[in-house]
């Protein structure tokens, strides 16, 4: 058995080479169904020629590589410019702070990226070009399935893997040993003339087809969700409720094809919230633990369900997913009259300003109340609240816990402006039309109280007793369709990918004929889709099974299991 030297070795004329690299072409042939790179031809002029050259450049891979790097910088503005889709208060501070570049930005529609034309135009022709890809190469290898592998080129010696040798063997003999033997190391093989023609790895193709499929799946899915997208935000008071629909949201947002009546039916009641945290050491006051156990229903008339809502462990139910963002404190006040009439009562909310929870926020009095002269008026209480108040921290809390809460208030009467027809914060307080109330100095009238604590009015102008503390959660409800189609596609997409980079797509042909002194020379030769080791070296092992079957010529120089040399593969076109 002897080795045959790389097709560089080769001492064949011109003509010979010539005529072998035709045939190292035919044999290469559809082990991609990348497009044939032909030579330059100018479309002819008229309308047609150029709709079809137009179509060629759109379906190439060049320019869906460049449609796909315009759609990741066509986002950076939508992740570093303030969306209107998003916040819409940071977009009008945002024009407001800079009316030159805020108009630019306008026009130029970088206030809503994902909806702008130009977005959707790089978005359309994006999945133009990959449906226009796919689709001619998914017949294509659909056609190459159906076929069998083409037979031996004339000369096997201009292949990058080949070994030979000399057996006592008949031809068909050998033939049908290796037929059997590439079926056994399940080859698509095939008899072919004087030669035995095999295929493997098919599966590289597969998962190239499958990632480009992935692409689209995921860019659909994607835009779809975009599309019928609903977010809305609920701040809940333990103890209160929420029921899904659109006049129960603090805020919300949905995208353009959204619909009131596509919203999940269910509602849920907060009935605790439970925090704790790091008492000490470095990360002292970092959050251990957030859970808000609720009561749910689904639909109008539904069973109640208890259940835990966690950080990153939503309520699903239906296409809704209720999450956890946000807690804070509310304290429970009750104000009287001078009469000690109750005119509120409720548990107010407070925003958080720091990580100890140090929070803010406003109790406004809008009806009922009468001052001591019993003449109606508003009154407007601005509120700050510790959690953990400590003696000489007084305008900060110390710690995130209930350890030692402290309200500290500042009661003003007059007219709040709510009636103005101008929209206000709950969480504000306009001083333009209202006064303090002074203390028996004269001072403005400020006080901290503890839990069970009242605050006098001056003047028997009532009472403001803080009688506890209630927490809150902030939910937020996300309906986003497809999602799990954008998830499938991801997925698909990294074996697609992975089976297209690893998967060796290659071929073996073993020729068996006789030869002038009646001898049986056996030729193995392989070829691969693109430069790799292991063609040559699963030649080796195929030529050694396949020696060890047939009875081979007696010679001086034996060598039972020659391995080939590897050789260079040819180069393709790229390959989409």
């Amino acid at each position: 058995m002897s080795k045959t030297t790389p097709a560089a070795s080769d001492a064949s004329g011109a003509a010979d080479a010539s005529t072998g690299d035709q045939d190292l072409g035919a044999a290469g042939s559809q082990l991609s169904t990348a497009p044939v790179e032909g030579p330059p031809n100018l479309p002819s002029l008229g309308v047609i020629g150029w709709a079809r050259w137009f179509w060629r450049q759109l379906t190439s891979m060049r320019v869906a590589l460049l449609l796909l790097l315009l759609v990741a910088l066509g986002a950076i503005p939508g992740s570093l410019i303030p969306q209107t889709g998003t916040d819409a208060t940071k977009v009008a501070d945002f024009v407001k702070n800079n009316p030159t570049l805020g108009d630019v930005y306008d026009k130029l529609g970088l206030f809503h990226v994902y909806s702008s034309v130009w977005f959707s135009a790089i978005y359309i022709l994006l999945f133009v070009s990959l449906i226009g890809c796919i689709v001619p190469r998914t017949w294509q290898f659909v056609g190459q399935l159906r076929s069998r592998p083409p037979g031996a080129p004339k000369r096997l010696t201009r292949l990058p893997a080949y070994t030979t040798w000399r057996t006592t063997a008949e031809p068909e003999q050998v033939r049908e040993a290796a037929l059997a033997l590439l079926r056994k190391k399940r080859f698509r093989a095939h008899l072919t003339g004087d030669n035995v023609a095999g295929e493997k790895g098919y599966l590289r193709e597969v998962g190239n087809l499958a990632f480009h499929i992935a692409l689209i799946v995921m860019l659909t899915a994607f835009a779809w969700g975009q599309l019928f997208k609903s977010e809305g935000n609920k701040l809940v008071v333990e103890g209160d409720g929420f029921s899904n629909t659109l006049t129960q949201y603090d805020d919300f947002k949905s995208g353009n094809l959204f619909d009131t009546g596509d919203l999940v039916p269910l509602s849920f009641t907060l009935n605790k919230f439970t925090g704790t945290y790091e008492t000490s050491g470095p990360n002292k006051g970092t959050p251990r633990l957030y859970q808000a156990a609720i009561t749910y229903s689904e639909g109008a008339y539904g069973k109640d369900h208890k259940t835990l809502v966690k950080v990153n462990e939503p309520l699903e139910i239906g296409d809704a997913k209720v999450y956890l963002t946000a807690h804070g404190y509310a304290p429970l006040i009750t104000v009287r009259d001078g009469k000690g009439n109750v005119v509120f009562h409720d548990a107010v909310a407070m925003l958080p300003l720091d990580s100890n929870v140090t929070s803010t926020g406003v109790i406004k009095v809008l009806d009922g109340y009468k001052n001591a002269k019993g003449v109606s008026e508003q009154l407007g209480i601005s509120a700050f609240f510790l959690p953990t108040y400590t003696v000489g921290s007084e305008t900060a809390s110390t710690f995130p816990a209930l350890d030692n809460p402290v309200l500290n208030l500042t009661p003003y009467h007059g007219d709040l402006g709510v009636d103005s027809g101008i929209p206000q914060s709950v969480y504000q307080l306009d001083k333009s039309h209202v006064k303090d109330f002074k203390d028996a100095k004269g001072k403005e009238l400020r006080e901290n109280l503890k839990p069970g604590e009242t605050m006098k009015l001056p003047n028997g102008a009532g009472s403001v007793t803080y009688e506890g503390t209630k927490q809150w959660a902030n939910f937020q409800v996300v309906q986003q369709p497809a999602s799990g189609w954008a998830l499938a596609g991801a997925l698909t997409a990294i074996f697609g990918l992975a089976a297209s980079l690893f998967i060796q797509r290659r071929r073996v042909w073993v020729r068996a004929v006789r030869g002038a002194d009646g001898i049986t020379v056996v030729e193995m030769a392989g070829l691969g889709r693109s430069e790799s080791a292991k063609v040559p070296e699963e030649l080796g092992e195929l030529a050694g099974i396949l020696y060890d079957q047939t009875p081979a010529e007696s010679t001086e120089d034996t060598t039972p299991h020659p391995t080939p040399e590897p050789q260079e593969a040819p180069s393709e076109g790229a390959e989409k």
